[in-house]
């Protein structure tokens, strides 16, 4: 399955940051994490820090996969809302969900000064607008619901949004303290050097091809005929998963997006603030570190890479129309085009833990548009399940739930 297509930003912008070699020996381990990503350079950092003999593998090269597509817009907010989320799930299971992720940015704040990463990390607001008229008493609804939560909100009528951020043709909308965005293309890199450093062990260009179960251990055999024992398996493979459990337990999506030609002035007013939407797909922005402008959107349903891709053209002018509605005499250049793969759940929420058919192992799979604040929040329950404790959002995070 192919995850980005086109120039990723990140990917071109970085260059090849880091290569490591493939497995070319038998190797023992505490823990092996399969997927070298966000996800598996974030549980990664925990295993190393809990005193785990770890592995990483990856089929590709490091961060080669969805880590180099994203967006890296780091918000607390589901892609399910709040009070639909409580009808869903109940207000204990919905507002812990979202506290996590409002957590998890501070966490990343942490993590980025710990190994003093050059990943650009910024402190930014949220704006959440009305795209239609009508959208408006589900999303007071949703600021109430913020509100009652804890979370630092105020509600912006469609002239403070025009005065603060320039933005015409919206209807009001929901700003929150709470955000951020990085390079998580770079921060991984510098996650996964920073540990091996403390002796995590990376493979790239190395595929698991079989998996045998014991009792106490798992045994790997990779591609190159070489095998790793390891007590546990942690699998960070995101929308790959869909090939590895049968189940349906997520839709795959593909989402579309542009980055600007650099031009720091033209961006200032959004450059402290992420931006989306309640459109149906909704449109999302922020600035990059280096002054651009990146918007996503025009999701579709995943099919197939080359269908996909065919669609970029098509996409950019979509999203660019978008953008026209609230930024009428706005000049957009546009330097990148790319598109990235993501799950969507019925209720917005990762899979994070055991599943029945897989032995000694654990699943972080964070999905939707929040599937780096998930991941951090996979640190703490792999922790946790690693210790065989239990963790509050285990119930709501499960397989079959």
């Amino acid at each position: 399955m192919d995850l980005k297509s086109n120039e990723p930003f990140w990917l071109i912008k970085n260059g090849l940051i880091e290569s490591y070699p493939s497995l070319k020996s038998n190797e023992e381990c505490d823990v092996l994490i399969i997927g070298g990503g966000i996800t598996g350079s974030l549980i990664a950092q925990q295993m190393i820090k809990d005193g785990y003999k770890t592995i990483l593998i990856d089929r590709r090269e490091i961060c080669n996969g969805s880590t180099s597509a994203t967006t890296s817009m780091l918000q607390y907010e589901i892609d399910v809302p709040l009070y639909e989320l409580i009808e869903k799930i109940g207000e204990k299971g919905a507002v812990e969900s979202y506290k996590a992720c409002s957590d998890a940015i501070d966490t990343l704040e942490m993590l980025s000064k710990l190994i003093r990463s050059d990943a650009g990390f910024k402190r930014k607001k949220s704006l959440y607008f009305a795209a239609k008229k009508k959208d408006v008493k589900w999303l007071k609804e949703e600021y109430k619901a913020r509100k009652k939560a804890g979370f630092n909100v105020k509600w912006l009528e469609a002239e403070q949004i025009l005065d603060q951020f320039g933005f015409e043709n919206t209807h009001g909308g929901i700003l929150s303290k709470q955000g951020a965005s990085i390079d998580a293309f770079k921060f991984a890199h510098e996650l996964f050097t920073h540990n091996e450093k403390k002796g995590l062990k990376i493979f790239d260009k190395t595929e698991m091809k079989k998996v045998e179960y014991h009792k106490g251990f798992n045994l790997v055999t990779v591609d190159s005929g070489y095998q790793i024992k390891t007590k546990k398996i942690i699998y960070c493979i995101g929308y790959e998963s869909k090939n590895l459990i049968k189940e349906d337990f997520v839709d795959l999506k593909s989402t579309f997006a542009i980055v600007s030609e650099i031009d720091d002035d033209k961006f200032k007013n959004i450059s402290s603030t992420l931006v989306w939407n309640t459109d149906e797909p909704y449109i999302y922005m922020r600035t990059t570190d280096d002054g651009r402008l990146l918007i996503g959107g025009g999701d579709e349903d995943f099919n197939d890479a080359q269908k996909r891709d065919a669609l970029l053209d098509k996409k950019e002018k979509e999203i660019l129309k978008n953008l026209k509605k609230i930024k009428p005499d706005y000049q957009f250049y546009t330097d990148f085009v790319w598109a990235g793969t993501f799950g969507e759940t019925k209720d917005g929420l990762p899979y994070i833990g055991e599943h029945k058919k897989f032995k000694n192992s654990y699943f972080v799979l964070g999905f939707g548009g929040n599937g780096i604040t998930f991941s951090v929040t996979g640190m703490e329950m792999a922790s946790q399940f690693m210790k065989n404790k239990k963790h509050l959002l285990s119930e709501y995070f499960k397989f079959g739930r």
